[in-house]
């Protein structure tokens, strides 16, 4: 395990000053006047400030960097490209320090949390290093004549990989890593929130060998401009998006205009399901990295709690008990194992979200308002007896907070996870396998984690139906995506 260091001032001032803070293009970091705040939610105050990069000039320069490099690139022997690759991951961990503080300062999230998605989103540049060298394609003899089937694959092309706040080095390399693998080039759009963690994921990129235009970064304020530039320019053949659905649903329409490929990782309503047969305090401990890992601000946080009535007295019990346990502090601070929200946005629609369950009569166990302190803070939140005309039944709530909706029919809690217009992540928890079985071969969503609360893996598919998304990323699947199929037929 990590040993988490002791941050100090002097640290973090050290830190900042190091840290690029501009657009990275044919290899270099552009430079500029930085103009664009990057706020430190533990505080409400600026870290730092980035050069707030021209959408329309810098992206077009990225993604002429891009295709003029995606020729040879795509040539480069695939040994090569898996070198370049495990590499960045050897550099990552080597730089753990650096990118894990760099996380929690920007984002929010625990010290040990960005810890922990260094290892993770490392493993995505390992997992496809390995995959580089293992590119699908396949010959066999034609059935009906004396002729045979070649399939071979090449890359896409350019992709356009549009990335969020909320895991700023993970998302990143969960698309670039298959990218690269694949022979594609990439230009990143790093979320104007967290844009530091991705700067410095160009540096270890370009220390990893990486050729000038392979990769690009655009840290703009202005997505839009950014986004609908590049997709109306018929050289991009990618977009890989991971946010909302709305904004994944204007991103598809614009897609449409030159057929693009598109991977859609959006919004979630993650159902977590306590069986007759569940073993409670399993349960609890599914349900704690479920709901509150990464401050629930996941995509794959469990949003919405069914609860069997022959085991909710003791899991809800239980809940408030390990709920009220949670330290809500700045991230660097150590013991704290829960950190702010990203915004003050973010912090009004949680609290929003509560308030109404409230209005219609969910009674709330601990928790349930904002703390009165600097930053965006939410108290850790339980909330019993929620109806299920409540909007954080139907609403992504990307906070702490836990409504317990209890049911005596296996059916009817079935029957209310599917009942949403996303299918991403689901939680089945049960000791009774025929029950796990029945109940999890009938949710709805891309993913089901039985008795676990966290089911993210590079060497896993990762991916929702539904409006949650279109495509999958990592595993064989995610190498997939940025690929092409040729078939050649051939006389024998």
């Amino acid at each position: 395990m990590t040993e988490i260091p002791r941050i100090t001032e002097e640290g973090v001032a050290a830190l900042l000053d190091r840290l690029p803070r501009s657009s990275f293009v044919e290899g270099a970091f552009l430079g500029g006047t930085p103009g664009l705040d990057v706020v430190d939610p533990a505080t409400g105050r600026a870290l730092t400030q980035v050069v707030d990069a021209d959408a329309q000039s810098v992206g077009l320069r990225a993604l002429d960097a891009a295709v003029a490099a995606q020729e040879a690139w795509a040539a480069t022997l695939p040994r090569e490209r898996a070198d370049i690759l495990r590499r960045a991951f050897e550099l990552c961990h080597e730089r753990a320090d650096d990118l894990a503080l760099t996380m929690t300062l920007e984002m929010g999230k625990p010290l040990a949390e960005a810890y922990g998605e260094v290892t993770y989103g490392a493993e995505f540049l390992r997992w496809f290093s390995e995959e580089a060298v293992r590119l699908p394609g396949r010959f066999r003899p034609a059935p009906a004549a004396p002729q045979a089937i070649l399939t071979t694959t090449r890359p896409v092309g350019p992709v356009l990989a549009i990335t969020p706040w909320n895991f700023p080095l993970s998302m990143g390399t969960r698309k670039i890593g298959p990218a690269l693998a694949a022979g594609c080039t990439v230009v990143l759009k790093p979320a104007a929130k967290t844009p530091l963690t991705s700067l410095l994921l160009m540096q270890i990129l370009a220390d990893a060998g990486v050729p000038a235009g392979v990769v690009g970064c655009v840290v703009t304020s202005d997505s839009r401009t950014l986004s609908s530039t590049l997709m109306a320019d018929d050289r991009l053949r990618k977009v890989s998006f991971t946010g909302s659905t709305g904004v994944g649903r204007t991103l598809l329409a614009q897609a449409s205009e030159h057929v693009l490929r598109t991977s859609m990782e959006l919004g979630g309503n993650a159902p977590f399901l306590v069986l007759p047969s569940a073993d409670v305090p399993t349960a609890l401990d599914a349900a704690m990295p479920a709901k509150f890992r990464n401050n629930g601000e996941a995509c794959t946080a469990a949003n919405r709690f069914y609860v069997h009535a022959s085991v909710a007295e003791e899991f809800t019990r239980g809940l408030a008990e390990r709920t009220q346990a949670l330290v809500a502090g700045p991230g660097i601070e150590e013991g704290t194992t829960l950190g702010p929200l990203i915004d003050e946005a973010g912090l009004a629609k949680v609290e929003e979200l509560v308030a109404d369950a409230v209005e219609r009569g969910a009674r709330v166990l601990t928790g349930g308002k904002r703390l009165d302190r600097e930053g965006f803070f939410y108290a850790p939140t339980v909330l019993a007896d929620v109806p299920r005309d409540a909007r954080v039944n139907r609403e992504e709530i990307f906070g702490p907070v836990a409504p317990v909706i209890v049911m005596d029919d296996v059916e009817e809690m079935v029957a209310a996870a599917n009942d949403t217009e996303f299918g991403l992540m689901s939680y089945v928890i049960g000791e009774d396998l025929g029950e796990i079985t029945r109940v999890a071969g009938r949710i709805e969503a891309g993913m089901v984690a039985v008795n676990l609360g966290v089911a993210s893996d590079p060497a896993a598919p990762f991916g929702g139906v539904k409006e949650s998304g279109l495509g999958r990323e990592g595993s064989h699947e995610g190498l997939a995506e940025y690929l092409e199929t040729t078939y050649v037929r051939l006389p024998l």
